[in-house]
């Protein structure tokens, strides 16, 4: 599918073969038994390769799937607490959300009011910032205790880990 009649050869040891014409090159990757691979469209003349372009296509795959492999998708925990809760459950509400926070997800905190305790919502706002509080040197608030119907929200998330 390479439309110019002048091209740059590079070889299939990487080796700069030169400015050829079109079908000298063809014949040159024919000789090897591989093809002539259009490189870099965009130069003048056009770079062309000679490779094996299945075994190209493959390597390519591969990247890509190793670079999928190796992404981390990013995942939000949910701990609720109620606002009438004690303090060794929250404790071990906090000691859930630290865990989560040092696997690197982020975590949403939502404080749930039944029936009259909404009349009380100061309860549930004072209980995310005492969380927030313990928890600032493993994460950031990333969305400050908000109330959203009957539920107080907080989304804290990890602090950048320094290399």
């Amino acid at each position: 599918m390479i439309r110019c009649s002048e091209v740059r050869v590079i070889g299939a040891e990487g080796d700069q073969v030169g400015i050829l014409p079109l079908r000298a090159a063809m014949e040159m990757a024919q000789e090897e038994g591989l093809d002539l691979v259009e490189v870099a469209p965009q130069e003048t003349p056009p770079v062309c390769k000679i490779m094996d372009y299945g075994k190209f296509k493959y390597k390519q795959s591969k990247k890509v799937h190793d670079a999928k492999k190796r992404q981390r998708t990013l995942q939000i925990k949910e701990l609720k607490l109620g606002p009438k809760m004690e303090e060794h459950d929250f404790q071990f509400k906090a000691k859930h959300g630290r865990r989560f926070l040092e696997e690197g997800n982020k975590v949403k905190f939502s404080v749930f009011f039944r029936g009259r305790e909404i009349m009380h919502s100061h309860l549930g706002k004072n209980m995310l910032e005492r969380l927030a509080q313990e928890l600032t040197d493993i994460g950031t608030v990333e969305q400050q205790a908000k109330l959203e119907g009957r539920n107080f929200v907080m989304i804290m998330a990890p602090k950048a880990q320094q290399t």
